[in-house]
């Protein structure tokens, strides 16, 4: 494991000296090994900074990050764990893994690049020796490309643009609810429902039967398209 001064850690973060100093005043990352008036990081602190900024990029506070690393040093559930990364924590299973239980996912594919691409999506976050995968089954789907043959790097960059088209239809269906329909009466518990919520499923149907579809109207087409002959 390669070890880093202040400035060796700020710069392969990315980040100025004087953020890495205020990160450790907030405790949002782990005490430096100490050798005199020396601080040394490792490639834990790398990647917990890198976890802090695709946080950052997704809309949480350094207060919701000191709470989620936290969560992590004081082993909270997994689930709860979800709900602080800002997921569906009602329907996606966080998961813990060890480093290598992570390499036998993606064989030969979990690579420095690798890594920060799952960390800058949010796929992943650091937990000290431990890494939390934020849904099982991109987990398990990933994992599966990958079995199949598709590299892993074409795997995340496919997913990232699948959140872009993912975030766009998630607008399209929350405006068009929001617009016609008003918040539910209370229920029994004395809360009211919210309609986004509660017809959040007819959302997935009308998607995944679009692209089913969509699919099944793409394969048609190449493969009822003449062949040209070769010369």
């Amino acid at each position: 494991m390669r070890e880093y001064r202040t400035e060796e850690l700020a710069e392969a973060a990315g980040i100025p000296v004087r953020t890495l100093r205020f990160y450790r005043e907030r405790k949002l990352l782990p005490p430096p090994r100490r050798e005199g008036r020396i601080a040394w990081y490792d490639d834990q602190h790398l990647a917990r900074l890198r976890t802090i900024a695709a946080l950052l990029e997704r809309g949480h506070t350094l207060g919701g990050i000191a709470e989620l690393t936290a969560a992590f040093e004081h082993g909270r559930d997994v689930g709860q764990l979800g709900e602080l990364l800002g997921i569906g924590w009602s329907e996606e299973t966080p998961v813990r893994l060890t480093p290598e239980a992570l390499a036998d996912y993606f064989e030969g594919e979990v690579t420095p690049e690798n890594l920060a691409a799952s960390l800058d999506l949010g796929y992943l976050a650091t937990d000290g020796e431990e890494i939390v995968h934020v849904s099982r089954r991109l987990l398990d789907v990933s994992s599966a490309l990958v079995g199949e043959g598709v590299p892993l790097a074409a795997v995340l960059e496919t997913a990232r643009r699948v959140r872009e088209h993912a975030d766009a239809l998630a607008a399209l269906f929350t405006d068009l609810i929001s617009t016609h329909l008003t918040a539910d009466t209370e229920t029994g518990t004395g809360t009211a429902e919210d309609p986004v919520t509660r017809l959040r499923p007819l959302a997935k149907s009308v998607v995944e039967a679009e692209l089913t579809m969509a699919m099944d109207r793409l394969h048609q087409s190449r493969t009822s398209a003449p062949q040209t002959p070769s010369s």
